[in-house]
């Protein structure tokens, strides 16, 4: 039985396991966007979201742990000058995970999981960081409480006015 087992073992033993969340998380990184299981990705992402987080504090300490986790340069210059001042004013949650279907195969169920900050079409942010403008107005199907107040406020003529 597993009961109370927080992680899922992806059916690898130990090493195995942080081998793969380990290319998974580096990939990530490099590239801001991969394509794997929901189960890998929902691993992935309580791998990656603490050193998200530990790079936005640029300091030798910070740079040593997160490269106890990934080993690998390349991976940790561009989590500590890109995606650390783009997740910087962020609380948490850089990591989103989007299903997208099935596997033809064997029939996994396959998921999107990239950086938040980096997706200007979903966030609606453009590369500048600019949103596209004010705030836009948000629109009802149908009138609401002000409409209809407004049109019974509008439909009775008061009697002074006839005289």
């Amino acid at each position: 039985m597993r009961h109370g087992k927080k992680i899922n073992h992806l059916g690898r033993k130990t090493a195995h396991r942080k081998a793969l969340l380990r290319n998974l998380a580096i990939a990530l990184i490099t590239h801001k966007r991969i394509n794997t299981t929901v189960a890998k990705a929902k691993a992935l992402r309580r791998f990656v979201e603490p050193l998200v987080t530990k790079s936005k504090s640029n300091t030798t300490h910070s740079r040593r742990v997160v490269f106890s986790y990934l080993q690998d340069k390349e991976a940790i210059k561009e989590l500590f000058s890109t995606v650390a001042e783009k997740v910087g004013d962020r609380p948490g949650g850089y990591v989103r995970v989007i299903r997208t279907g099935w596997r033809k195969g064997d029939g996994a169920e396959m998921a999107m999981i990239e950086l938040v900050d980096f997706n200007e079409i979903y966030s609606g942010k453009s590369a500048d960081g600019n949103d596209g403008g004010g705030k836009r107005k948000r629109r009802r199907r149908r009138g609401g409480k002000g409409a209809a107040a407004a049109t019974t406020a509008a439909a009775p003529v008061s009697n002074e006015e006839e005289e």
